[in-house]
């Protein structure tokens, strides 16, 4: 088993900052990528970020130059930099770890979302 906890999200006035924070504990063997996907209400889910190991990461292009992914494996914790944030960054944000488990399965594992609000 897998948990996934998300942290950081908030209340924020239009271009100011947040930075979120994800991490994994459980039955892992290694962490194959992390991302970030949001929500926005009345929308689907959409990609935000990602970092796969030893890649580079990605951004949506609507992120591109304001979001900041990063990871720390040593501590399986992954982060989102939001920086001049604005009003249509608002949604729920949830973060993604895929994982090799001990029995080599490979899983997608879910955080249960943090909530980012951003004033005008």
């Amino acid at each position: 088993q897998v948990h996934v906890v998300e942290s950081g999200g908030g209340l924020v006035e239009a271009g100011g900052s947040l930075r979120l924070s994800c991490v994994a504990s459980g039955s892992i063997l290694r962490i194959n990528a992390m991302g970030w996907y949001r929500e926005a209400p009345g929308k689907q889910r959409e990609f935000v970020a990602a970092h796969s190991s030893g890649g580079f990461p990605s951004y949506a292009s609507s992120v591109q130059g304001r979001f900041t992914i990063s990871t720390d494996n040593a501590k399986n914790t992954v982060y989102l930099q939001m920086n001049s944030l604005k009003p249509e960054d608002t949604a729920v944000y949830y973060c993604s770890f895929g994982v090799t488990t001990p029995e080599y399965r490979i899983r997608d594992y879910w955080g249960q979302g943090t909530q980012v609000t951003v004033s005008s």
